[in-house]
C-alpha cells in the first residue's frame, strides 16, 4: 500500500492525516482504529474544497437530513452526533481517501464507498457507487467492475470506543462532478459474483464535492 502525507492547507484536515506515512506498492486498503484520545476535527463544519481536481476535506456531525448538512444519518447504527472527517487528495493520476469516524457502535464492521450523487432525504438518493470504468448494468454486482481498484472502498471496524480510521489509494482521479458522497453501509463489502460491491443497508452519508 502506498499512502502519501497530504496537506490541503486547511487546519481541519491536519488531524485526518496524522501518522500517515509514505510507502510503495499497489493501491490497496488499510483499516485501523485510532487511539481512544484521537477524534475527527470539531463537528459542525461544512464541506470545503481541497487543492486541485478531485480533492476535498469535510468534517461534521451526523444528523437527520437537512439541506447543506455535511453528514446525514438514516439509522441508529450511526447515531446522531457521531463525528466524521473525510479527506480526499488527488495527485497526478492517483487519489487518496481517508475516513475517520467516532461515536459509532463499538466493535462493529461497517462498509463505506464513494458514491455518485449527494446525500438526500432518502438513503438511495446518493446513487450508485462511483466507478472509474463504469459498468453499463447498475447496480453493478460484477467483480470485473465492483472491486476495490475500480471503486473506492473504505470498509472499517470500530474499536471499543466506536472509533475507526480507513484509507485507500486508487490509480485514478474522479471525473469532475461525478463523485459526490461517501456512504456508510451496514456490513463489510461482498466480493463474490452477483453480490460484489454490496454491503447491506445505507446507514449514513457524507457529502463531498469532487
Amino acid at each position: 500500500m502506498r499512502t502519501t502525507r497530504t496537506a490541503v492547507g486547511l487546519a481541519l484536515t491536519s488531524l485526518l492525516l496524522a501518522g500517515c506515512g509514505g510507502g510503495g506498492g499497489t493501491p490497496s486498503q488499510h483499516h485501523a482504529s485510532p487511539s481512544p484520545n484521537t477524534s475527527p476535527s470539531p463537528a459542525g463544519t461544512s464541506p470545503s474544497p481541497g487543492q486541485g481536481a478531485g480533492s476535498a476535506a469535510v468534517t461534521g456531525q451526523f444528523a437527520p437530513y437537512a439541506s447543506g448538512a455535511p453528514a446525514v444519518t438514516y439509522d441508529e447504527a450511526v447515531p446522531e452526533g457521531a463525528n466524521v472527517a473525510v479527506d480526499v487528495h488527488a495527485a497526478g493520476d492517483r487519489t487518496e481517501f481517508v475516513l475517520r469516524v467516532r461515536g459509532l457502535q463499538p466493535d462493529r464492521a461497517y462498509g463505506a464507498h464513494l458514491h455518485t450523487k449527494p446525500c438526500g432525504p432518502n438513503p438511495d438518493d446518493s446513487g450508485p457507487h462511483y466507478q472509474n470504468d463504469p459498468d453499463s448494468h447498475q447496480p453493478s454486482t460484477d467483480p470485473k467492475y465492483a472491486n476495490d481498484k475500480n471503486e473506492a472502498w473504505l470498509d472499517f471496524t470500530t474499536d471499543s470506543q466506536g472509533a475507526a480510521k480507513s484509507e485507500t489509494t486508487v490509480d485514478w482521479v474522479p471525473r469532475s462532478g461525478e463523485a459526490r458522497s461517501i456512504v456508510i453501509h451496514a456490513e463489510h463489502t461482498h466480493t463474490d459474483p452477483g453480490h460484489a460491491g454490496q454491503a447491506g443497508d445505507r446507514l449514513a452519508c457524507v457529502n463531498v464535492l469532487l
